[in-house]
């Protein structure tokens, strides 16, 4: 079995994640090609979307999240994700078990005695009015039926977990400071959200499979794990299973079965990589449960702390952050003079594209 080391699968991440080349495609499209971009920092997928599509433009985001064609939501990780309003309505069913589980867990004491069903019964009640709603508002019109729960906690079980939730725009929208106002998917779209067809969580499981294509096409070549990491689904190694037949196996040198798909991108590793600013929690980091193809160990911590990624021959080498009218790169190892020009030219093209009032870019040090 082929071995694929690190520098072929950063190639073949960068590729399929529209960070070797950028692509032609409308907004709509990248998100949903991407599988989605996490979005719990509402401003993020706008940066993600300019360092991945040519002539991105704020508006483009904002008119598909106004038009109902891309929403925020909660569904992999229990993360919120801008995702397509067609994939919003196929994947939340297969994910709301994974989402129970995820918010029960975390609360189990504080939430004993609760019955979940006759609790999400009472919430679309709530909803029925089509009136978008805070979490604090959908929490005190139940609160008198489940007075025991912390306020944050029965809110979360219901936005997070019991009832498909869309944030309503202007939460999202390109420099504007919004709170999150809930109204439910079916209410927003105008349609249910798919049922689960029969078979799933069997070897038959059409949804599984079709989650495991679109994992595929955008972040493999990739082991079961990684999928699991990205998901946070527990029952796709089932999915993978029946469609193992379609696709082709590789190793990595951990000895890690890779699955991919057999016509997706799998670049040369010497393919070069163009300098590329990363939005906070990226998926492209943080899609895999082995994020060595994109990041050294050393520097794990900093993908799930929010630091904002710089990628430098296809790897995180420094973070970056906006203040004070200064776009600040901070290196994580050396860089070379050319790598610092190609960092300072694509940093002047990002401060052009935030519009924020920066005016000046800066470059520290190189790390002792």
């Amino acid at each position: 079995m082929t071995v694929l080391g690190p520098r072929a699968l950063n190639r073949a991440t960068l590729a399929r994640q529209y960070l070797l080349d950028r692509a032609d495609v409308p907004v709509e499209d990248a998100v949903a090609h991407l599988c989605g971009l996490q979005a719990q920092e509402p401003q993020e997928p706008f940066t993600g979307l300019w360092s991945r599509t040519r002539a991105f433009t704020p508006g483009l985001l904002d008119h598909a999240l106004t038009g109902r064609h891309v929403v925020r939501t909660h569904l992999m990780r229990r993360t919120v994700h801008l995702v397509t309003a067609g994939d919003a309505l196929a994947w939340r069913a297969r994910h709301d078990s994974m989402l129970r589980r995820r918010v029960t867990t975390t609360y189990r004491r504080e939430l004993t005695g609760i019955g979940l069903d006759e609790l999400a019964a009472a919430g679309w009640a709530v909803m029925a009015d089509h009136r978008p709603r805070t979490m604090a508002e959908l929490v005190d019109a139940v609160r008198d039926r489940w007075p025991g729960p912390p306020r944050r906690v029965l809110g979360e079980l219901l936005v997070a977990a019991l009832i498909p939730m869309v944030q309503m725009p202007p939460r999202g929208l390109w420099q504007t400071k919004a709170g999150v106002r809930n109204l439910p998917l079916a209410i927003w779209l105008g349609r249910e959200t798919d049922p689960l067809p029969d078979g799933t969580g069997s070897a038959d499981d059409p949804v599984g499979q079709r989650l495991v294509r679109r994992y595929l096409a955008a972040y493999g070549p990739a082991a079961t794990a990684d999928i699991r990491a990205w998901s946070g689904l527990t029952g796709l190694p089932a999915a993978v299973r029946a469609m193992r037949d379609e696709l082709v196996t590789f190793r990595d040198e951990r000895g890690r079965v890779l699955l991919d798909l057999p016509d997706a991108p799998r670049p040369s590793p010497d393919t070069p990589a163009p300098v590329r600013f990363l939005p906070a929690f990226d998926n492209a980091i943080l899609g895999y449960d082995d994020r060595s193809r994109v990041i050294d160990d050393a520097h794990l911590g900093l993908s799930v702390a929010g630091l904002r990624a710089v990628l430098v021959d296809g790897r995180v080498a420094a973070t970056w952050t906006t203040h004070d009218q200064r776009l600040q790169v901070t290196p994580l190892r050396p860089l070379s003079a050319r790598e610092r020009k190609s960092v300072s030219e694509e940093a002047h093209a990002l401060a052009t594209f935030l519009d924020q009032g920066v005016d000046a870019v800066r470059i520290t040090a190189d790390p002792g």
